[in-house]
This record gives structure tokens, C-alpha cells and sequence, in this order.
């Protein structure tokens, strides 16, 4: 496995793991990664749906000049004197962000002189350009606002809001561990249940398009297939870290019909990013763990799962006539994957009469009913 650049630098090239490179976390990669994709497939959507008339832009108020006021001054100063102090604590401290640069970060620790300096910087410069100005008006200007220009805004929010939704939901499934030690749960890397992001990203991304005027209904459609590919990037990240998303322990024969590599039937996650398991002989790295005996490798098969998904979606947007149809059918087919899925995940069960399914499981089988009435449903109503 690949808990950081570093590793995968040393599976690349050789060089030695554990470097300078350590500080980038092979899951935040593979999560900026996930957003890129989602944002790249979302713009070229927009306009598609734009061009057929079915979501347009509205001309709005915008602000094209703003004079600097001590707002601004004392906003950039307070910034890039959190930038200092936590570059200098980067500097001073390498170790710590070398082992968890979100902890890092988050905590209190920084190095103040760094931090006083680039702020005095940032102050003096600002200070000058509010005394030089000649121009001390707003200046606004009505402009036509498309639909693709808010393409920032929407993934910013659907990004940030998912990572805070699946870590509050995990929070929520694994509350014991949340307890014992609440800041490394929360700022951990591991531990993100993707239906709490969903829920939460949806939420707050449908909020924000309705505010804009545009049509909530047609833009579901055009963020189901993002949603996939997103989901599908990520959880290469889990694969490739080892963040401790597997399944449960698989010592069954291999099947005769299973036509792929052994790995993918079961793994020991060696050199997994949470140092799960036992030594690995004869290795002296930070990540040394294996797991044994070896589980599902779950992250893979929901990878490639999310991958057919969103390819089902991409050859189905342009087919499918009516509003609303498209994102319920992503709803029944993530519901579907997800809730066989969890059948052999690593995960909090609960005891209903002799069953015992997770949490996850509870949702997706909402998502697939939830699913299959919106389907019928806007089928019905054959809104273009």
C-alpha cells in the first residue's frame, strides 16, 4: 500500500520511503483528485444542459471593484499569519507533519516569530495600498451570471460540506473512539462514511442552486454522475492507503470463477496507513503493518462499481427525456451496490430480529425505495 507520496515514489522510482514527500497522504491526493474529476465532469454537464434550454444564468449585481478598508487589512493580516505560524511549526517540526499534517495543522502548535513576521509583511503592504488608492468607490456592474460560472462554488460547497457530513456521520457510528480521543477522530484521514457527506452535501449544495434560480430538478441530474465518479475516485484513495475501510477477513478458497488477481479476492493491506495488523519482516519503515489473516479488499469493488455507475449515467443523461428520472436511478443503483457492500464491511451492526445490518445498510435500502418512487414518479410527471 501507499499511506503517503513517498511511497509511491519508492514503488515508482525506488527511492526511499518516509522522505519529504511523506507530508502528502496518499488519500487527501486521491480526495483533491475526486473533486477535480467530479468538477471537470460537472462543467461540460452545465453546459450541455444550458445549450438544451433546460438551466440558464439570470443577471445578477456584481461587485468589480472594492476599494481596501481595514476589513480587508486586518482579514489578510490574520490569514497569512496563520500561514506563517504553521509553515514555521513545518519548519521547526517537520516530524509532526510528516506522521499527520491534518493534526498538524488543526492543533495549536506553530512557530509565532514566522508567524509575526509574514503578518507585519502583509500588514505594511496593505496599509500602503489603502493610503495610495485613488479610487475610493464601489463600483458594481449587471452581468449575466451562467450557470458554469458557479461551477467553484458548487463543488467548493459539495466538497467541503461531504468531507464534514462523512466524518460526523462516522463520528456517529464509531462514537466510542470519538470519545477516547475527539481531536485525532475528527482530523484523522481514516474515517469518512460517504452517506453522511451525501446527505449533508446535498443539503447544502440544493439550498444554494435554489438561491440562485436555478432548477434544482435538472441540476440533480446534472450532479448525479459527478457524484459517481467523485465516489469512485475516492475510494481508490481508501484502496491505495489502507485507511482501514476493508472488509471483513476472507480465508475462503479463491473460486475457480473468480478470474482476477488474488488480491483482489483477499489483502493484507501491507504498509496500510493506520498500522493495522502484524510486522511486516524485515522492514524498517514508519508503515510496517499487514493485516492477517487477509479480508475483502471493499474499497476496490466499490471503486470499480462507482466507475460502471457512472458510466451507466453518463450513457443515460442524454437518453432519458424527463427531469428527476436520472438522479433517482443513481439513488436505487448506489442504494444497490452499497447495501451488498456492507454485507461483508467492517462496520457497527445492529440486532433486529435475528438480523444484523449497519447503518449503511439502513439508508441504502431507503435510497433504493426512495429511488424507485422518484423514479416512477417524474417518469409520470414528464417534466422537460
Amino acid at each position: 500500500m501507499y499511506p503517503d507520496l513517498s511511497y509511491i515514489l519508492h514503488a515508482l522510482f525506488g527511492t526511499s520511503p518516509d522522505n519529504a514527500f511523506s507530508i502528502v497522504k496518499t488519500f487527501g491526493l486521491l480526495l483533491g483528485l475526486a473533486v477535480f474529476c467530479s468538477g471537470w465532469m460537472l462543467y461540460y454537464e452545465l453546459i450541455r444542459k444550458e445549450a438544451a434550454g433546460q438551466i440558464s444564468g439570470r443577471i445578477e449585481t456584481v461587485v468589480v471593484y472594492k476599494p481596501v478598508d481595514w476589513t480587508e487589512i486586518l482579514t489578510q493580516t490574520l490569514i497569512n499569519f496563520i500561514i506563517g505560524y504553521k509553515f514555521g511549526l513545518m519548519y521547526e517540526d517537520f516530524a509532526s507533519f510528516q506522521l499527520d499534517p491534518a493534526a498538524a495543522v488543526f492543533s495549536t502548535k506553530g512557530y509565532l516569530p514566522a508567524g509575526l513576521i509574514l503578518a507585519g509583511l502583509t500588514f505594511a503592504w496593505w496599509w500602503y495600498k489603502m493610503n495610495n488608492q485613488t479610487d475610493h468607490e464601489i463600483r458594481k456592474k449587471e452581468m449575466l451570471v451562467r450557470p458554469v460560472d458557479r461551477i467553484f462554488d458548487i463543488t467548493a460547497l459539495a466538497a467541503l460540506s461531504g468531507i464534514i457530513g462523512s466524518k460526523l456521520f462516522s463520528i456517529f457510528e464509531n462514537f466510542g473512539d470519538f470519545i477516547r480521543d475527539p481531536i485525532g477522530s475528527f482530523f484523522s484521514g481514516s474515517g469518512l462514511t460517504i452517506y453522511g457527506g451525501l446527505i449533508l452535501a446535498f443539503l447544502v449544495v440544493y439550498r444554494y442552486i435554489h438561491s440562485k434560480g436555478l432548477r434544482p430538478i435538472h441540476m440533480m441530474d446534472a450532479i448525479a454522475p459527478t457524484l459517481m465518479i467523485g465516489y469512485a475516485v475516492g475510494r481508490m484513495g481508501c484502496h491505495l492507503s489502507g485507511d482501514g475501510d476493508w472488509g471483513i477477513v476472507n480465508e475462503m478458497a479463491k473460486p475457480g470463477w473468480f478470474i482476477f488477481p488474488d488480491s483482489w479476492w483477499a489483502f493484507g493491506y501491507p504498509h496500510n496507513v493506520i498500522n493495522e495488523g502484524l510486522p511486516i519482516e524485515g522492514c524498517s519503515w514508519r508503515h510496517c503493518m499487514q493485516l492477517v489473516p487477509k479480508v475483502f479488499p471493499t474499497p476496490l469493488y466499490e471503486s470499480i462499481l462507482a466507475f460502471i455507475i457512472t458510466g451507466i449515467l453518463w450513457i443515460l443523461r442524454k437518453k432519458i427525456k424527463y427531469a428527476g428520472v436520472l438522479f433517482f436511478i443513481y439513488c436505487i443503483l448506489n442504494g444497490i451496490e452499497r447495501f451488498f457492500i456492507e454485507a461483508i464491511r467492517v462496520n457497527p451492526r445492529y440486532d433486529i430480529l435475528g438480523f444484523h445490518p449497519s447503518l449503511s445498510q439502513f439508508i441504502a435500502l431507503l435510497l433504493i425505495v426512495v429511488g424507485m418512487i422518484g423514479t416512477v414518479y417524474f417518469w409520470r410527471k414528464k417534466i422537460i
